[in-house]
Formats: C-alpha cells, structure tokens, sequence
C-alpha cells in the first residue's frame, strides 16, 4: 500500500474529475459503497475457487464473530447495494462508483494492494446498445485524457446454455491433455475450468492454443447481440480485435466482455475490464437481471500518462502573498480572503509564520506560483500591492488593492492551466 503524496494529488483529482465528467455526460449517478461488505458476498460472486478468495482478500472476523471482507472489486458491492435498497424491481440504473480495492497479491508497476478504480454498472438493459455505450464511454476516457496506444479486444462467451456446451467441450478436451496442465490448471479443471484459457504460464500456452474456441459454440442469440455490438463499434468508427480467448471464468458473465489493453508499461497489460454479468442479481438471491459494467484501474492509467509524457496539472498556487510588518500581516491577511472571493478558482497563498522579505520571496519561488504580491506597512497604509513576476524577466508593478482582481485576472489568463 502506497501513500498518495501532495506532489501527486493534483494529477489523482485531474484523472478522478475527468473520468467523473466522462460518466456524467452519459446520464451515470454516483453510488457511495462501503469499504467492508460480508465475506460471503464475495466468495458467492467471484467464486471460492479464485485466486481473488483463496489467495488475495483481507478478511477477518469482527467482534460479533462475522467474516468481513475489505472489497477486492466494486460490482459485488453495487449489486448488494442495488437488491437491498430495491433500486432495481422494473427500473434500468446507470450509477458509477470510485474508490480503493484491496488484494494482498505481489506488487509492481502500476499495482498495489491498495489500489482505485473507477467502476461504471448498467442494470435492466439487454440489448447490444448499453454494451457498445460502455466501450463508447471507454474510448472517451482516453481521448479526453490524451491516452493514446490503448488496443480494444471483444469477445462473446453466449448465453448460459452456449456457454455450458463450450465448458463441456473444454472439459473433456483438457482432461486429453490432463498430462500437461500445471497445478493450477488441474485444480480449476472441473470447477472454473475457463480461466485456465487466462493462464500466463508460458509453459500452458501450447494446450491453450489447441484448445476449442468459444465462438464455435455460441447459439443464435449469441451471434445476434455479438454482431450487434460489432455492428454499433463499426458505426463509430472504433477500431477492436475479436479476442477469442478472452473470458470471464463465473457462471453469471455472458455474451460482451471487453477489455483496453497496452504494452506501454512493459509487457500487456489491462487498464479497463468490462463486461455482461446478466446472471449475477438472479445468483445472489434477485430476480433475473440483465447487467453490464466495467471497470478502470487508476494507478495504472495515471503510470501509462507519466509514461506517455501527458503534462499533468500540479495545482500549484497563482499567486504568493508576501507580508512585512504588523501592519501588512493584519491588512494583508483581509486582503487575501477579499482576492479568493473576487476570482473564483484562484489559488493564493498567503505567507504565514513572518520572515524576511528575502526568506519570503524563497518560500514563494518554492511554491511555484507565477507572481507574487507584495504588501508591506508603507503599502498597507496607502492600500497598495506591489505585483512582481517570478517566472519571467519583467517589471513589477505598483497597484491600488482595488485594481489588482482586474489585473490579475489578466494576467492569469496568460499562464498555462495547473
């Protein structure tokens, strides 16, 4: 787990209020989820046989004796939160959610085990359209970021009748081949056999190349929806890949699973997940469902903008108040707050704790601002403020505290936003 320092906040809150407009501009409302959920919830939605439940959740027992669980993922917690409030009894719900995860897994670049994302669920909508508007809404992200390099790969693993074909051919073709699969492999064999095809070990990749493809078992209503949404991806424009290997290995996913993968942090990896996950209200106790979500790791998507050289906002202050004299310090201080309400979203920063105008003017070049204001007792008896550049070769000038909005506002006009 990593601490998020100052210097790198303002980037956090530039990525956090971009993704959040990105969502908004669709019709998506926030839902705040709590941290912990019951343990149960969790091995009942990504299943006991997962790396996430055996290996990598925080659990623990409260002082009531119940397990509860920090959340590894936000759907599980959307979903509950859904049924137990009623929000989804004849209602379609577009909501999104951010906020840290936890896994106890090795960490490394762009990955901890306190981690964020922002996820983003649709409830009560079937057809391809909802799925297409998750890989629209995606492709936005990044293009409003400046992402660049992101590759989109589709897939369908059908409905939960062509899906129970193809894990029967997998099965059966995998127990041919029993000799080769490494431990993990035989362990999912019969329970989630699928996430053997998501297995990294160079050594499984021979089987798994040999192995039955999901697209030569999907029914007719499958290859509908599946054309539908490639149908609606052509339209506008977006270029994928149809990924037959790429799947889901829980009973509740079907039909769309997608994901935006890149290989600029080194060797491929995934910065957004999604997906339909129709049968997981109805597995959770519910009625029948249809549902459809993604989700954005940010640790990662911030590493691929620092990668790419994205300049970031550092939100560093416009301006440094500078103050010598009692007089300055209690006027100035006045002054100060007068400036904040007269330019909304200005960043001043008054200097506290005295000092000499030397020791002053280092503090206010630390800060990064571009100007600084300068008011000592002469200036605060005559209501005046001297206006000194600090990142380029000018004059300062001397103004009447009530010119200096109008004037600032000119000339913050001309600095780079951050």
């Amino acid at each position: 787990m990593n601490d998020i320092l100052p210097g790198s906040s303002a980037a956090w809150q530039h990525l956090e209020a971009t993704l959040r407009d990105v969502v908004h501009a669709y019709g998506y409302h926030e839902i705040r989820l709590p941290l912990l959920e019951k343990t149960e919830l969790f091995k009942r939605s990504i299943g006991e046989v997962t790396d996430i439940v055996e290996k990598e959740m925080y659990t623990f027992e409260d002082r009531n004796g119940d397990s509860l669980t920090l959340r590894p993922e936000g759907t599980a917690g959307c979903v509950r939160a859904c049924m137990e409030h009623g929000l989804l009894h004849n209602q379609v719900q577009r909501l999104w959610y951010n906020g840290p995860m936890f896994r106890h897994e090795r960490p490394q670049q762009g990955r901890y085990r306190q981690f964020h994302q922002i996820g983003v669920e649709a409830f009560g909508l079937q057809g391809p359209d909802i799925d297409a508007e998750m890989i629209f809404m995606t492709a936005r992200m990044w293009a409003r970021l400046g992402l660049q390099g992101a590759q989109l790969q589709i897939n369908s693993l059908g409905t939960p009748a062509a899906r129970s074909a193809y894990r029967a051919a997998l099965v059966d073709y995998l127990h041919g081949r029993a000799a080769e699969l490494d431990a993990d492999s035989t362990r999912r064999l019969e329970s989630n056999p699928l996430r053997i095809l998501d297995s990294k070990n160079p050594d499984m990749q021979a089987v798994i190349a040999a192995a039955p493809r999901l697209p030569d078992y999907l029914d007719d209503e499958s290859r509908e929806h599946f054309d539908g949404l490639c149908a609606l991806l052509d339209a506008a424009g977006l270029v994928y890949e149809i990924n037959p290997r790429l799947v889901r290995g829980l009973d509740y996913y079907s039909k769309t699973v997608f994901e935006w993968v890149t290989d600029r942090l080194g060797s491929q990896g995934t910065i957004c997940a999604g997906g339909r996950y129709d049968g997981l209200v109805e597995f959770l106790g519910g009625k029948p469902v249809p549902a459809v979500g993604f989700a954005v790791g940010l640790e990662r998507l911030l590493g691929l903008l620092a990668a790419a050289g994205v300049e970031l906002p550092v939100n560093e202050p416009h301006v440094y108040l500078v103050l010598s004299g009692a007089l300055a310090e209690q006027r100035g201080m006045v002054f100060a707050d007068e400036l904040r309400t007269a330019i909304p979203g200005l960043r001043l920063q008054a200097n506290c704790g005295g000092g000499s105008f030397k020791s002053q003017f280092k503090r206010a070049d630390r800060s990064g601002a571009a100007f600084a204001l300068v008011i000592g007792d002469d200036e605060a008896a005559q209501q005046r403020v001297l206006l000194k550049p600090l990142r380029e070769r000018s004059e300062q000038e001397s103004l009447s505290q009530q010119d200096v909005p109008a004037r600032l506002q000119e000339l913050l006009a001309l600095v780079p936003a951050g």
